[in-house]
């Protein structure tokens, strides 16, 4: 099979399954050999965590790119279009580069599958495949690689990279990576390597012990925010602090501070070479699709893919607070994955918020009667988010806020709507 155009590519990574029976690296390991191994002849970053890995990654690039380096990136979701998985120096991939790389990683495929009928891939293995040929093709110094779910299982775990880099731990994904936190935490150590150090952003003190061991067993150096480097707010700017430098940005929330701090420190591990004004450039200049994004400032409409409950907890305590400055009401248009803890996150909104259900056709996504009984009960449902959008609008002063938020796909379906000529 050859692919022809960059629709055929992604409808055929869509028909792919989504899991293996068997939750192991043995096939990707088998692909990437048959393609000479591309993941090898690139440096690599690899960042995990619940939550904050996107932003982070998104951060380091821009940082890596700003000192003059061929820089690939390689992260998930995407908010407008596919392409933007697979990026070059904040380009995202060209579909004449895609369906190029796809059937290059296609032809390994099928020589695979010759000499083993029970040999498959799913989505993640061949978008990760993919990534690995287009770095190597483009002749990258480095590439972030983000990881998909959890780490030591995880479809990207095969390189060996200059610094891995775990932001938090939190509740997510516990069905498959999970239950406990403990279990989440042993998971995500797996990307800690031999003599490599790692990074490590707000990690509950619960699990601290869990990366220390498999640090210490590793003999990687290890960095921690609050301990080896520090972020905090300082006459209304965010400080970045460690034992050789100090750095100052305009205000963020804190959380987004983390991301940063961390995303500087796995940076500056890397030897190259930007000053404090290219740094604090290249952090200003670094925009991260679907988080805090704002489409309007008046009304304010922010949309976020906040989708769990550590991630949505950050997110509302910084609209909360913004929302008591302008003294104005909070009106949200929300959908989730029906696997999430519906309960605890929509636990999270004040009582006086305006929140609207909604959903999207898309098969993990909550329907009506997914969402628990006294959220139903506490909450009206709009089947249809454009309506549901178009009608907290309606409702709003001009100091009010608008969140979208619970899924990427959401902010994703918003995005390309209002993309389109909706701006009302």
């Amino acid at each position: 099979m050859k692919f022809t155009n960059a629709e055929e590519v992604i409808h055929y990574l869509y028909s792919l399954p989504h899991l293996h029976p068997k939750n192991d690296l043995s096939f990707i390991k088998k692909l990437l050999q048959q393609l000479g191994n591309p993941q090898d002849q690139v440096k690599t970053i690899h960042i995990t965590g619940t939550n904050g890995k996107g932003s982070t990654s998104y951060y380091l690039a821009n940082l890596v790119k700003k000192a003059g380096q061929r820089t690939g990136l390689f992260v998930s979701p995407y908010v407008y279009r596919f392409n933007e998985r697979i990026q070059l120096n904040n380009q995202d991939i060209s579909d004449e580069d895609l369906v190029n790389v796809a059937n290059t990683v296609q032809a390994a495929y099928e020589k695979l599958k010759q000499g083993d009928e029970q040999f498959s891939l799913v989505t993640f293995e061949y978008e990760v495949a993919m990534a690995f040929v287009y770095f190597e093709q483009k002749q990258c110094d480095y590439a972030v690689i983000e990881v998909g779910i959890g780490g030591e299982h995880d479809k990207t775990n095969v390189i060996i990279p200059e610094v891995s880099i775990i932001t938090t731990i939190g509740l997510d994904h516990e069905k498959i990576i999970g239950p406990t936190i403990q279990d989440i935490a042993q998971e995500k150590s797996g990307i800690i390597k031999q003599n490599r150090p790692v990074v490590l952003g707000n990690v509950p003190d619960s699990v601290l012990s869990i990366l220390v061991k498999k640090a210490d067993k590793m003999h990687a150096p290890f960095l921690q925010l609050k301990h080896d480097f520090t972020i905090e707010t300082q006459n209304g700017r965010l400080k970045y602090s460690d034992a050789k430098r100090s750095l100052s940005f305009a205000y963020r929330p804190q959380v987004e501070g983390y991301d940063i701090a961390v995303a500087i420190k796995a940076f500056l591990l890397l030897k190259l070479n930007l000053n404090d004004q290219e740094i604090e450039d290249a952090i200003n200049q670094t925009q991260i699709p679907g988080r805090y994004h704002i489409l309007q400032k008046e009304p304010l409409i922010i949309l976020d893919g906040a989708h769990n409950i550590q991630a949505m907890s950050n997110l509302l305590e910084v609209v909360h607070s913004e929302a008591k400055k302008r003294h104005s009401h909070v009106y949200a248009l929300v959908t989730m994955m029906k696997d999430k803890d519906l309960e605890q996150v929509f636990s999270l909104f004040n009582k006086d918020d305006q929140v609207l259900l909604t959903t999207l056709d898309y098969p993990r996504v909550a329907k009506e009667n997914d969402f628990p009984i006294d959220v139903q009960r506490r909450y009206n449902y709009e089947g249809d988010y454009q309506q549901g959008f178009t009608k907290l609008k309606e409702k709003m002063d001009a100091s009010d806020i608008l969140l979208v938020t619970g899924s990427f796909y959401l902010v994703s379906a918003i995005l390309n709507w209002k993309g389109k000529g909706n701006a009302g």
